[in-house]
């Protein structure tokens, strides 16, 4: 895994969303951007940060900030859970898991006595020069917002 810092250069991604566009984060130069990675659509932990985000949304974009989830999960995927929950921020599908692979976040896992590789929960706060300000490692799920407007 690579192993990014706080004050590093955001590594550059470009992938598709849930509705088939190209996203890069060079579309974002010059907005403060919260970059988080979540294991998997529509499980418990990843709903209940993905609906804290949503629900407090008009707050982080008062703050000036543009919300992309990344998961290795397909964009059909993204658009059924977008739609379940009515998520109205970027969800970028990593099939082929090189954004995850970019950021350092896909490694080795251990659940419930069971070693795996998966997508470790990270959110990368990055400015609008393209610098990473704060990385939140194991993010609070039910109170990801706060956690990301108290750095």
């Amino acid at each position: 895994m690579l192993h990014l810092k706080e004050g590093d250069k955001a590594p550059v991604f470009k992938g598709k969303d849930q509705h088939g566009n190209t996203v890069s984060l060079k579309d974002f130069k010059g907005k403060k951007v919260v970059l988080y990675f979540y294991p998997r659509d529509m499980t418990p932990g990843c709903t209940a940060q993905a609906c804290n985000l949503r629900d407090n949304y008009a707050v982080l974009t008062q703050k000036g900030f543009v919300v992309i989830g990344v998961s290795a999960d397909t964009e059909k995927s993204h658009q059924k859970f977008t739609q379940k929950y009515d998520l109205p921020f970027i969800l970028l599908a990593d099939e082929d898991k090189k954004i995850v692979e970019q950021y350092g976040v896909y490694g080795e896992k251990k659940f419930m006595g069971r070693v795996f590789d998966g997508i470790h929960r990270t959110t990368f706060l990055i400015n609008e020069k393209g610098i990473i300000d704060k990385i939140i490692n194991k993010p609070n799920t039910k109170n990801h917002t706060a956690e990301i407007l108290s750095c």
